[in-house]
């Protein structure tokens, strides 16, 4: 039987996805394997397969060991769950001309989407709907200031003075500051569009119940063709390829659905999508092996939700007890 060996970069807690991943990959009558690389072995993923002890991101050795990683591992695709690890994987993708796989699109069109200001400034140049950024005059003081670079909520600020606008304005370089909509319903669309093609395969809108630590902890799949086409019209605008995760909201006072951000990687509760029949692990499964695959769009009214679960390992070993 074929196998495929796939290299989790930052998955430590992925390990429902794991479990429905190395599924689809059954059902494609391949084996699959998955290999962590995290900072320490001792992590919950091992508990479906090998951790490597690996780099941190930024680690000027990162590429050789990851190379190193692969060889020893026979790894067919890295897969990123992490926004640092976005880039690295679609470099690495380059650096093996394409024979280890990675479900991004290009390092500089999928990175584009972590610079808040950036990517904010490419949305209102195409079109595309999203909070009315600030700017000096306005006269809105219901704002949010997100850090340029910021991940999973850390570092928000709601400005509610004209002290606050005037200590943001000062820090306009590192901070996108934005109309503030407190009266909303957000929805996550999990997309996967094809890295050989462009094509999108799988768009599942989903509400975002619960929230901690910027991530959905509780979700259930909605029907919102509109969240559909907003998404995928923003991912082809945008390039991307691969895993997406487009966070949209929408205004209840009047209506208006915009892009929040795009997240060039599966999103933590892509599960919820999968149990709905927009499988996006088995998107990639045939991503890689080529096979023609039909669009995808989730049933509603599948709920997930997240709880804390315990991996044990005893003192004298990193595998831990069954």
């Amino acid at each position: 039987m074929k196998k495929l060996t796939f290299l989790f970069l930052g998955g430590a807690k992925r390990v429902s996805f794991g479990r429905l991943l190395l599924k689809a990959c059954g059902d494609a009558g391949v084996e699959g394997r998955i290999v962590g690389y995290e900072l320490s072995a001792r992590s919950p993923i091992a508990s479906l397969g090998t951790v490597v002890e690996g780099l941190r991101w930024g680690d000027p050795a990162i590429f050789d060991h990851i190379d190193s990683t692969v060889d020893s591992h026979s790894v067919d695709a890295v897969v990123p769950f992490v926004d640092q690890a976005v880039g690295i994987a679609a470099r690495y993708r380059t650096r093996t001309g394409g024979a280890v796989f990675a479900p991004v699109g290009k390092a500089e069109d999928a990175e584009r989407m972590f610079d808040k200001i950036a990517a904010a400034e490419f949305f209102e140049r195409a079109g595309i709907a999203i909070p009315r950024t600030y700017r000096p005059g306005d006269p809105c003081l219901r704002l949010i200031a997100k850090p340029r670079f910021g991940s999973a909520s850390q570092g928000i600020e709601c400005i509610n003075s004209l002290q606050g606008v005037y200590k943001y304005q000062s820090l306009s370089d590192r901070f996108l500051i934005q109309e503030r909509i407190d009266n909303r319903q957000e929805i996550s669309v999990d997309c996967y569009a094809s890295v050989r093609s462009g094509r999108i395969l799988v768009a599942s809108p989903r509400l975002r119940e619960e929230t901690s630590g910027g991530e959905a902890v509780r979700t259930t799949t909605t029907d919102c063709p509109e969240a559909v086409e907003l998404a995928s019209r923003t991912i082809e605008l945008a390039g991307l390829s691969g895993a997406i995760t487009v966070q949209l909201i929408r205004d209840l006072d009047n209506g208006r659905l915009m892009v929040m951000e795009v997240n060039p990687r599966f999103g933590g509760g892509c599960v919820a999508s999968i149990h709905a029949g927009a499988d996006v692990a088995a998107a990639m499964v045939n991503d890689i092996l080529g096979r023609p695959e039909a669009p995808a769009i989730g049933r509603p009214g599948v709920t997930t939700v997240r709880y804390p679960a315990d991996v044990v390992f005893d003192s004298d070993s990193n595998v831990p007890r069954n």
